[in-house]
């Protein structure tokens, strides 16, 4: 027990202290587990704020461009520091090229030679792997505006590495020999590495590159593409699972990574390349399929069979569906007549999901399949998919075609 007076008020001092440290401890613990951390990609907050009230869906290239530079503008400021190899952000860069020839707008170009910068124009970790090569399509599209070569060399060098491998999985995928084994063994795939490929190619003239995605295109499309319904199966584990009402599972930005793949594959492709035809005839039974179901409000469910079971939009899918029709219209392999209202509405729903300052919603998270998330929902995909297809409708509002 303290002796004095002063010994008491002492311990009684340091008592308060210390329950003052207790308390903020309390308090600021309190705070951490309410506010949502941000991941690299993208986040959920609980409050967006107001969506925009001065933007317009018209297609003409004003409207277009102010949209564009809203949502990119956002994008660019809060996704630069993290900046990385990641298929997430490789989703993005293609966004912002597509933007910053579009617009034209030099600040996105010059981000994506920062990116470049950064990472000694080198892919991803994984040599094999589809995610880590989708950065390689940003690095060609660079190359071929300022013909650098070391923007070439890493991804060039390490493609002569992988081109005679053996079909090998890096990860859980349907048995199979080593000829028919699909390394691009999931929809998302499509996307990432075959576009690479293909541009490889148109750069530099070989058309082995060619013939090497071409081979593992039509092995993973034997295995995932649904003849009856024209959509992808995401994966082989989901061949026989069903939604709710009994329909397919098929998901939205499953299909939508592969008819963006579909249409970035062609634009490489020579006119006279020998399975060309197969790609158009996928391509065009896949935009016929989706315009027959696209939503009442311009958009798609995550679930695409079963789009009453999921009360909000994807944006992310359909942004992949508006461009990739816009780019069919654009490149004269779908009428005009037939899909313009179609990326019309699709593209006045997509608007209405930008908020005040410039945050795009409604995009579901990293994921395998269809699933639930918020209207306040953005990640970096979405935003990339969402710049490519303002890119293509700009291209289609400056069009004097009839």
């Amino acid at each position: 027990m303290p002796s004095s007076q002063g010994e008491k008020r002492t311990m009684q001092s340091i008592y308060r202290q210390f329950g003052i440290i207790v308390l903020g401890l309390l308090i600021f613990a309190a705070q951490a587990s309410s506010q949502k951390v941000q991941s690299p990609e993208g986040d959920t907050p609980d409050n967006a704020g107001p969506l925009a009230t001065d933007l317009s869906p018209a297609l003409t290239p004003k409207a277009i461009a102010n949209v564009m530079r809203k949502v990119g503008d956002w994008e660019l400021s809060r996704a630069r520091p993290d900046f990385s190899q990641d298929w997430t952000f490789a989703a993005l860069y293609r966004g912002f090229l597509a933007a910053a020839k579009s617009l034209p707008d030099e600040q996105y170009k010059d981000a994506m030679v920062d990116v470049g910068k950064k990472f000694d124009w080198k892919l991803g970790p994984r040599m094999t792997e589809a995610d880590d090569q989708a950065i390689g399509y940003m690095y060609l599209s660079l190359y071929r505006q300022h013909h650098d070569a070391k923007m070439l060399e890493a991804t060039k060098s390490e493609f002569d590495h992988v081109m005679p491998m053996p079909n090998v999985c890096t990860e859980t995928c349907p048995a199979g020999s080593d000829q028919d084994t699909p390394v691009w063994w999931w929809a998302d795939s499509f996307f990432m590495a075959p576009p690479v490929w293909a541009e490889l190619s148109s750069v530099t003239g070989r058309k082995a590159y060619l013939d090497h995605m071409d081979h593992d295109w039509w092995v993973t499309s034997k295995l995932l593409y649904d003849p009856e319904e024209h959509l992808y199966t995401r994966d082989a584990s989901y061949l026989d699972q069903h939604e709710a009402n009994g329909k397919k599972v098929f998901w939205s930005r499953g299909n939508g990574w592969v008819i963006a793949g579909l249409a970035l594959v062609l634009q490489e492709m020579p006119q006279d390349y020998p399975s060309r035809p197969r790609y158009l005839e996928q391509f065009r039974q896949m935009a016929f399929r989706l315009a027959s179901i696209q939503g009442e409000d311009g958009l798609w469910r995550p679930g695409l069979l079963n789009a009453s079971a999921y009360p909000l939009p994807e944006v992310s899918g359909s942004s992949f569906f508006v461009y990739a029709l816009a780019w069919g219209i654009n490149h004269r392999i779908l009428d005009r007549a037939i899909y313009l209202p179609v990326v019309q509405k699709g593209w006045a729903g997509l608007v209405s999901h930008i908020y005040a300052d410039g945050r795009l919603g409604c995009i579901q998270p990293i994921g395998p399949a269809p699933g639930a998330f918020k209207p306040q929902s953005s990640y970096v995909y979405g935003v990339g998919a969402f710049l490519m297809a303002g890119s293509e409708l700009r291209s289609l509002a400056q069009s004097d075609r009839p």
